[in-house]
C-alpha cells in the first residue's frame, strides 16, 4: 500500500538545522519537518545575500494591485521540470506580489492561475497548533494538559499518560515518526469514516511511545493525537473547528481538505507522482488516492489559494512582530508560545525557527508535501515580509526548484 510523505527539502535542512531537530530522510509515509539552516538562504545561492538582502523594487502601497512576478517564476519552473509553480509576497497583511507559471496537469494545456488551490501538506500543522492556541485562550484546553487528562476513560500506555499537548505540537511527545503499518492500513481502509481518527489515536496511545517523551522526532501521529484531543474538548470534528475558528473569521473562503479539484475535470491543479524510470511526472486525479487518509487531517490535508493562505500567515507574522493582530482571534501571548521552541531546539509548534541575514534576523519557516505537491512559507518578522511558493510536484527535484524560486523574490522584495 502506498504511504505518502510530508517532508522538507533543499538547503533548508542541508545547511545547519539543529541536529536534534533535523527532519528524517525522505521515504515511507508522511515524514517531515523543516529546518532553516543557520547560514543558507531559502533559495540557495540566490537567497544567500549575506548582507541582509538585496534592495529591490518596493511593494505596492496599500490598496494597489500586487506586482505580477510570473516572469521571475517561469525560468525556475522550466529548469526544475515542474508542472506549475506559483509564489507570493506579503508586506504585513498586504499582498505585494503574486505570480504563476505552468499548467495544472502534465499533458493538458490548461494553465494554472493565481487563484488556483494548492495542497499545503504539513503547513497545515501551524493551523492545528493555532486552533489549540485559540482554545487555550478561551480556557477550553491548556498547553500543559496531559494525555491522561485529555482522554479520560481511554486506555493509554503509561509512557504516554504524562505527555502534554505542547509536547505533541513540538514533536516531542513520543509519537512514532512513521505510523505503524497496521494502523496506517486501517486508516486507509476507514477512509472518511467519522470515527477513523479517534480509532487510530486509540491504537497509537495503547502502545508504548516510540521514544522517550521530550525527544524530538518529527511525527505526524503527534498532530493527529493533538487534533483528536481538540475534538474531544470541543465536541466537534477538527475540520469543523478549523472552518469555524480560522477559515471563517479570516475570510479564507477557498480552503478545504484533501486534493483540490473535481474528479474528471482539470478545474484545479493536479498533484503529480514521480515515475521510477525517470519519465515525466504522472498526474493524479482528484479523489481519495490523491492525498493521505482524512484521519491524517490535523497533520496535513488542507488546501487553499495562495491569497487565502497569506491571510493566515499574516496572523503569525504580526504575532512574531508583537503587533496588533489583524483578526484579534488569538492572543499575543499564545502566538509567542506557539512560535517559541523549547530550550535547545529549533522547532516550535508548526514552525521551525532560525536566523537568516536576508531576513534581518529571525525567521519562521515550514514546508509541506504529500509527495505529489510541495509548498514552503518563510516569515521574516524583522522585515515585515512573508514569502510563499507552491508547486504540484513533490519530490527532491521539486524541492530544489522551490528553493531556487525564493532567490529572485527575496532579492526584489527584501528592503
Amino acid at each position: 500500500m502506498r504511504q505518502l510523505a510530508t517532508f522538507v527539502l533543499g538547503s533548508f535542512v542541508a545547511a545547519g538545522a539543529c541536529a536534534s531537530d533535523r527532519s528524517p530522510p525522505i521515504g515511507g509515509q508522511m515524514e517531515g519537518g523543516v529546518g532553516p539552516g543557520a547560514d543558507a538562504g531559502p533559495g540557495g545561492a540566490g537567497a544567500g545575500t549575506g548582507g541582509g538582502g538585496v534592495a529591490g523594487a518596493p511593494g505596492p502601497d496599500a490598496g494597489a494591485a500586487p506586482d505580477d512576478v510570473s516572469s521571475l517564476l517561469g525560468p525556475v519552473r522550466t529548469d526544475g521540470g515542474l508542472p506549475a509553480l506559483a509564489g507570493a509576497v506579503w508586506r504585513g497583511e498586504q499582498l505585494a506580489a503574486i505570480g504563476v507559471s505552468g499548467v495544472r496537469k502534465y499533458g493538458d494545456s490548461t494553465l494554472a492561475t493565481i487563484d488556483d488551490l494548492w495542497h499545503l501538506g504539513s503547513d497545515t500543522k501551524a493551523m492545528t497548533a493555532t486552533l489549540v492556541g485559540i482554545s487555550v485562550d478561551r480556557g477550553r484546553i491548556h498547553f500543559e494538559d496531559t494525555l491522561a487528562a485529555l482522554f479520560p476513560g481511554e486506555t493509554i500506555d503509561p509512557g504516554y499518560q504524562g505527555v502534554t499537548l505542547i509536547q505533541l505540537l513540538q514533536h516531542r511527545g513520543g509519537a512514532p515518526g512513521e505510523i505503524p503499518t497496521d494502523i496506517w492500513s486501517r486508516m486507509w481502509a476507514d477512509g472518511a469514516d467519522p470515527d477513523a481518527r479517534i480509532r487510530a489515536v486509540r491504537a497509537l496511545l495503547g502502545r508504548a511511545p516510540a521514544q522517550a517523551p521530550g525527544t524530538f522526532v518529527y511525527a505526524n501521529a503527534g498532530y493527529m493525537i493533538a487534533g483528536a484531543a481538540l475534538e474531544r474538548a470541543l465536541g466537534l470534528p477538527w475540520e469543523q473547528i478549523l472552518q469555524a475558528e480560522l477559515f471563517t473569521p479570516l475570510h479564507m473562503r477557498s480552503c478545504g481538505f484533501g486534493a483540490p479539484g473535481t474528479a474528471g475535470r482539470v478545474d484545479q491543479p493536479w498533484g503529480h507522482q514521480i515515475r521510477t524510470d525517470g519519465g515525466d511526472p504522472v498526474p493524479v486525479p482528484p479523489g481519495p488516492n490523491a492525498d493521505n487518509p482524512p484521519s491524517m487531517g490535523p497533520a496535513g490535508t488542507v488546501h487553499c489559494s495562495l491569497a487565502d493562505w497569506g491571510k493566515f500567515l499574516a496572523v503569525h507574522l504580526a504575532g512574531a512582530r508583537g503587533q496588533a493582530l489583524p483578526s484579534g482571534l488569538v492572543s499575543q501571548a499564545t502566538l509567542t508560545r506557539l512560535q517559541t521552541p523549547p530550550p535547545g531546539g529549533d522547532y516550535a509548534c508548526g514552525w521551525a525557527v532560525g536566523q537568516r541575514p536576508w531576513a534581518g534576523g529571525r525567521v519562521l519557516s515550514h514546508s509541506g508535501s504529500n509527495t505529489m505537491w510541495l509548498v514552503t512559507a518563510w516569515l521574516a518578522p524583522g522585515r515585515n515580509v512573508t514569502f510563499a511558493a507552491v508547486t504540484n510536484r513533490g519530490d527532491r527535484v521539486a524541492g530544489s526548484a522551490l528553493d531556487s524560486a525564493f532567490g529572485p523574490l527575496i532579492q526584489r522584495y527584501t528592503p
